[in-house]
């Protein structure tokens, strides 16, 4: 019964990082974990070269890695698997209704959510492990949840219950202020399943929930609401008429929706002083005299006459940002753009010679929660940046694989009692649906 895994949007590795608490030495690496990944998919359609990929495959093997198209890939292909992982990159969900299609849906602009929701459909994974910003639940600003509607009613559609929530990593002890939304669903066959659709969906949140085991919270909602995505009559409709208010937690079980404002209890600081580097760094991280001016100026604060579109005057105005960063503090967010000339850069002061610069490489990877030198693969400094803006924080993907694999060792241990009873069939365990009786060995 391996716990084993399909990585979409792999990335250089962030959910691996975490699930198996991977460590570098030298170029070894070493998986402490008990998740076998048994396929991972990563492409950017967007440039020639392949600078994510290639880090993944060197550190973790070429072997079963593509670097394909998604949409290009056949998804009866990929491997079955246990649990499928992936940091989606966030776009427009909407659906359109056409003439030429008999079941009315048309994804748009290519978006990626729908080759995970392809993968639901045909492979039907016991559970899924997602990743996003957090402004998905709010998205569009002319719908408001629309987007995560159309995700959720996707899942229910295919037999998912699915609860979320939004973590900034910052706030439990870790090195940077990031926020993100984690999604986790859990197919209707699963004994998990079944066991969550027996709990009040509020005692989900606050006490037997997935996140709130690592993540805890206040006993107080700050504000909920409900709704269901069931009485819609497809996606098309959701798209058209779907509108929620969000909140940075909530659970859908059977198509009902409940959401609420929680707040994080946690007294954990974790200090960017603690991963700075405190021997020699290379000069050209330094800042002249001249970029430090400029850099005064970003992070001041200001106020700016402009114009509406409309013609309409008003006044722009920002307050201002520490500068340098406060090294007493967690990082804050970073960005693709990390060592360029603008207002969200970090500039620290360096340990040994006090003078202002940028965040190493190397620096921005322990932010993240990744091995030192994880991305140090022969790409260019900028990319590592790059590459460490797009990244998620390793330490939260690990906390929640904990209860992950609790879940899934736990059934394990119902279907050896029961096979030793002799007295249960495993079926009753596992799936209720002939269609995903493959999964069987993986998980259920």
């Amino acid at each position: 019964m391996q716990k084993t895994v399909v990585e979409l949007f792999a990335g250089v590795g962030g959910f691996r990082c975490g699930l198996n608490c991977v460590k570098l030495k030298g170029d070894k690496v070493t998986e402490k974990g008990n998740w076998n990944f048994v396929w991972a998919n990563q492409w950017e359609p967007s440039t020639k070269t392949q600078e994510a990929f290639e880090c993944y495959s060197k550190r973790f093997g070429k072997e079963d890695v593509s670097n394909e198209d998604i949409f290009q890939v056949n998804k009866k292909e990929i491997p079955d698997h246990t649990l499928l992982v992936g940091g989606f990159p966030c776009q427009d969900y909407s659906v359109a209704q056409t003439l030429s299609n008999s079941k009315g849906i048309e994804g748009k602009k290519g978006v990626l959510w729908w080759a995970i929701a392809d993968i639901l459909k045909i492979k039907k994974p016991p559970f899924v492990f997602l990743e996003n910003v957090d402004r998905l639940l709010l998205s569009p600003a002319s719908q408001r949840g629309r987007d995560f509607g159309i995700i959720l009613r996707s899942f229910y559609e295919n037999g998912y219950d699915v609860e979320w929530r939004v973590i900034n990593a910052g706030e439990y002890g870790f090195q940077q202020k990031r926020r993100r939304v984690y999604i986790i669903a859990y197919h209707k066959s699963t004994k998990y399943c079944k066991k969550m659709k027996k709990i009040d969906k509020k005692n989900i949140l606050f006490k037997e929930g997935i996140f709130v085991k690592q993540f805890p919270v206040k006993e107080k909602e700050l504000n909920s609401n409900i709704s269901d995505i069931s009485e819609y009559k497809d996606l098309v409709d959701v798209s058209d008429n779907f509108k929620n208010q969000f909140y940075n937690s909530g659970v859908m079980v059977n198509g009902k929706i409940y959401t609420a404002k929680l707040e994080h209890d946690c007294d954990s600081v974790y200090q960017l002083g603690d991963l700075i580097e405190n021997n020699k760094v290379d000069k050209k991280y330094f800042l002249s005299e001249d970029r430090i001016e400029k850099f005064r100026k970003l992070k001041g604060s200001k106020r700016i006459p402009r114009k509406k579109p409309n013609g309409e005057d008003y006044i722009y105005s920002e307050g201002s940002m520490p500068f340098p960063d406060n090294l007493n503090v967690p990082a804050r967010t970073m960005l693709t753009s990390e060592s360029g000339t603008s207002r969200m850069t970090h500039v620290i002061e360096d340990f040994v010679t006090k003078k202002l610069r940028f965040l190493t490489p190397l620096e921005c990877e322990r932010i993240n929660g990744f091995p030192d030198n994880w991305t140090n693969t022969g790409m260019s400094d900028k990319k590592r940046y790059f590459m460490m803006g797009n990244a998620l924080v390793v330490n939260v993907v690990e906390k929640i694989g904990i209860e992950l694999e609790k879940i899934i060792e736990n059934t394990k241990k119902v279907l050896e009692q029961a096979i030793k009873d002799g007295g249960t069939t495993i079926r009753s365990y596992t799936s209720v649906d002939n269609k995903i009786g493959s999964h069987q060995n993986n998980l259920l």
